[in-house]
């Protein structure tokens, strides 16, 4: 279907969602929101989509934050439904089945941040900033940014960027932990989409397997988490990909993996 606030493209099992209302720094509205939903929804559906890379139109702006023209009308009742369709649109792309890399082009603030944490990781350009600002105009992060930035950098230093609203640069981003890599602007998407046809070669079963046993152990204890694990392990040995790669390693072969969650 066709798209006003975001651009969605696919080549060879890579699908990309750009946030394009540049001109506003691609903040989050609204109709944006539903958009990316609704782009959620289908590539839950699409067996051909082994990744998704997310990321921003133009040379400033990742996402910028919530759409303020819009959030600056809400009373507490509005508030709390595009508090909600935000939480839903996110968790659709946190539990989507296969691997998701966000690529910070520019300013990831707000909601903006909270649509990155959602990835399964980050590579940011050397002029992206990051940062939870809300508090600086009388609110709080309403996207999952008081729940998932402490669970990837540690309560302590979650605190200081949610009660400052500072804002932080890909190099200090990268020392807590915040990314996996930063790369000069001009390079951001090539390091993307080659770290994603990476991860596009291998098993699709094996993928959705690790990527639900590392989700589902962080809210568990080890005991727990390690039960997952083997339940996870055992089903991906049943899988046609587990019979390709194990043969092809026999035979001193590159697997051929096929992809497909049915088989």
């Amino acid at each position: 279907m066709g798209y006003k606030n975001i651009i969605f493209e696919q080549e060879e099992g890579v699908a990309v969602i750009t946030f394009n209302r540049p001109k506003a720094l691609n903040a989050l509205s609204t109709d944006l929101i539903a958009e990316l939903s609704q782009a959620a929804d289908g590539i839950a559906e699409d067996e051909a989509v082994r990744v998704l890379i997310l990321t921003g139109a133009g040379e400033k702006a990742f996402v910028a934050g919530a759409d303020i023209t819009e959030l600056a009308t809400y009373n507490a009742l509005q508030g709390k439904v595009f508090g909600k369709k935000g939480h839903e649109a996110f968790n659709k792309i946190q539990d989507l089945s296969i691997p998701v890399i966000a690529a910070v082009n520019g300013y990831a603030l707000g909601g903006g941040c909270e649509i990155a944490l959602t990835c399964d990781f980050i590579y940011a350009a050397e002029n992206a900033m990051f940062g939870l600002p809300e508090i600086t105009l009388g609110l709080m992060p309403g996207f999952g940014g008081t729940q998932r930035l402490p669970r990837l950098i540690g309560t302590n230093m979650a605190k200081e960027m949610i009660y400052t609203g500072k804002m932080i640069s890909a190099a200090e981003a990268l020392r807590i932990g915040l990314v996996n890599k930063v790369c000069p602007p001009g390079t951001l998407m090539e390091e993307v989409k080659k770290t994603a046809a990476e991860i596009a070669s291998k098993g699709k079963v094996s993928l959705r397997a690790a990527k639900q046993a590392v989700n589902g152990g962080m809210n568990v204890d080890l005991v727990s988490g390690c039960a997952i694990e083997i339940d996870a392990f055992a089903l991906c040995l049943a899988s046609e990909d587990a019979r390709e790669g194990t043969s092809a390693f026999l035979e001193k072969r590159k697997a051929v993996f096929k992809g497909s969650l049915t088989g």
